[in-house]
């Protein structure tokens, strides 16, 4: 029957417009993908059309068998344990192809973010639902894990809904995009380089209508102020306050051009280009265009004195039971700009964290992004942001701005979606003017477009940078050397290559 949504209206409590308004949307067998910005409702949408919201208005139409995995992975899956037991040929297939351990269920609070996902994403394909609803499932995957997930979801042959930045996850799986502008949300057909380059050229051809309307207003006011300039030296050329009582010739002639209009052209015209202005303003102020993004914004930050800023001997890092990190001798310096890449499991997070407990940097010149940030957390952070001093939060807003988000209706909510508080984290680094940025995983939960804004940003960032991170093309863009790891046997060994 499919999975619908009728003249649906939904608003979150304490909010002052409607995320959704009257969204009609229908979805079939094949994946859509749903697009926009952070925090205009993607994580919603999924969560009524799940059954776990009820709209104020309206109704979803939607089959039994709904399954939604959700972009945190905090706790296992409910039903792990009996997938990761399963014997049947198809379970098995499944574990095999996303690689899963059958002790994760024991070892969860060891996992990394990238293994949790694929058994989230394992234990849901395995139950075969009708309705199968993603939020950004390629989050912490590693490039080979995430090959072999994007093959595993081309199989799926029910409905699918997936939130995602990843373009190519978009482009292989979805025959239409529904892209969210709230209160508004349309269907598009095709995949997300589709979807959205139709977006962007109807969008392109509305603003060059707006820009065509506003010069016909400029144009008209203009000669609006010229038409009343000289109704009004008609006014003083036809009063009689000037003529003599016995010029009788010149008030005949004032009287005759009355009579025959000719005096008071000039402001007949005048109230008729009046009129058409007043027209245009109210058709423009109706004409709605999506604003554009700042291409970039600037990351004040400042060089560290010290042209060093950390040196590391040999190190040997444990990382579970059996495997050790060996991490050979390492300088950063003040303006590198450092990718650390590899296999989820290998011990990124890991050697981050021995990083930082060795830096001697001041605590306001060091910004660190984690990876994930619970919900007390983000609670505690977006408390902090609301004492900030007026400057500091005029700042922040201005960053957050940039990066694609409605930094008022942001702090109007405590929860703060993952990839809106990775803006504001970023924000609140700015104004501390870092000499070290460290980000686990940065572009995780961010929209498309900020992910192309932050490139730009970090691009020009005038601090040191440690980037983690499984998406090579932000990488590519961003930083200038790498250090890689790589599992040989039961020692994973970090390799340095001082260009990307």
């Amino acid at each position: 029957m499919g999975l619908s949504f009728n003249h649906i209206t939904f608003t979150h409590d304490g909010a002052a417009v409607p995320l959704f308004e009257e969204l009609i949307a229908h979805f079939d067998t094949g994946w859509t993908g749903v697009v926009g910005a952070n925090g205009t409702g993607k994580t919603t949408l999924l969560h009524i059309a799940a059954g776990r919201l009820d709209p104020q208005d309206g109704s979803v139409q939607r089959p039994a068998d709904v399954v939604l995995c959700a972009q945190r992975t905090d706790d296992p899956p409910e039903l792990l344990r009996e997938f990761l037991k399963e014997t049947d040929a198809e379970a098995c297939a499944l574990r095999g192809k996303l690689c899963l351990g059958d002790d994760w269920t024991e070892r969860w609070t060891t996992l990394s973010h990238g293994e949790r996902k694929r058994a989230q994403i394992g234990v849901a394909l395995w139950q075969q639902p009708e309705v199968l609803l993603l939020d950004e499932p390629t989050n912490h995957i590693d490039g080979g894990a995430r090959s072999l997930l994007i093959d595993a979801l081309r199989s799926f042959r029910g409905i699918g809904l997936v939130v995602s930045h990843d373009r190519e996850l978009l482009d292989l799986l979805c025959r239409q995009c529904l892209i969210i502008r709230p209160p508004n949300a349309v269907m598009r057909p095709g995949n997300y380089m589709q979807a959205i380059s139709d977006a962007e050229r109807e969008a392109a051809g509305r603003r060059g209508q707006r820009q065509l309307m506003q010069q016909e207003l400029d144009r008209l006011r203009s000669e609006s102020k010229q038409r009343h300039s000289k109704a009004a030296q008609a006014d003083r050329r036809r009063s009689k306050r000037g003529l003599a009582r016995g010029d009788s010739d010149g008030r005949a002639k004032l009287d005759l051009a009355r009579v025959s209009g000719k005096d008071g052209q000039a402001g007949r015209v005048a109230r008729q280009l009046d009129g058409r202005i007043a027209q245009l303003e109210n058709d423009l102020a109706a004409f709605h265009v999506d604003p554009q993004m700042k291409t970039q914004f600037w990351l004040e930050g400042s060089s560290s004195p010290r042209r060093v800023l950390f040196t590391l001997r040999d190190e040997v890092l444990p990382l579970d039971d059996t495997r050790t990190l060996h991490v050979p001798p390492i300088t950063m310096l003040r303006d590198d700009r450092i990718a650390v890449t590899g296999a989820n499991g290998l011990g990124k997070s890991t050697f981050i964290r021995h990083v930082l407990q060795l830096l001697d940097i001041e605590e306001e010149r060091l910004v660190y992004l984690p990876q994930e940030i619970d919900l007390t957390q983000t609670r505690r952070i977006m408390g902090d942001v609301r004492r900030l001093p007026r400057e500091d939060l005029g700042r922040v807003f201005s960053v957050v701005s940039a990066l694609g988000s409605d930094p008022k209706r942001l702090l109007r909510n405590d929860d703060a979606s993952p990839g809106e508080l990775r803006k504001v984290l970023l924000a609140l680094g700015v104004i501390r003017r870092p000499y070290l940025i460290v980000m686990d995983e940065p572009t995780n939960h961010l929209d498309l477009p900020a992910i192309e804004h932050l490139e730009h940003t970090l691009a020009e960032c005038p601090c040191g940078l440690i980037l983690v991170s499984h998406d090579m093309r932000f990488l590519s863009r961003v930083a200038s050397a790498r250090w890689d790891l790589s599992l040989s046997g039961e020692r994973v060994e970090m390799r340095m290559d001082r260009s990307f």
